[in-house]
């Protein structure tokens, strides 16, 4: 069974630095490219960020400079650094995987992140 487990989502005031982490089990975690996704309030989805599995990773417009990805293929695990932080960023994010090979996709449940003062 496939499993994305998101983490590390809450409360920050505007400025302020989260880290997301999201574990990933039941897949060949090398073989995916990962990302992150979210979806704020009334709005619609949107890709933040992604790594393939060779490492290379790219941005939204709206993140670039603040966010940073990163993976750990020992860990199965993906991160998203969240820094200077805006309201605009509030949002439910998710952890996606996707395998080039064999395009299955698998989503995570998402985790909450709320920026406010």
């Amino acid at each position: 069974q496939v499993q994305l487990v998101e983490s590390g989502g809450g409360l920050v005031q505007p400025g302020g630095s989260l880290r997301l982490s999201c574990a990933a089990s039941g897949i060949i975690f090398k073989a995916y490219a990962m990302g992150w996704s979210r979806r704020a309030p009334g709005k619609q989805r949107e890709s933040v960020a992604a790594i393939t599995s060779g490492g290379s990773t790219n941005y939204a417009d709206s993140v670039k400079g603040r966010f940073t990805i990163s993976r750990d293929n020992a860990k199965a695990t993906v991160y998203l650094q969240l820094n200077n932080l805006n309201p605009e960023d509030t949002a439910v994010y998710y952890c996606t995987g996707f395998n080039p090979v064999t395009n299955d996709e698998h989503w995570g449940q998402g985790t909450q992140v709320i920026v406010s003062s």
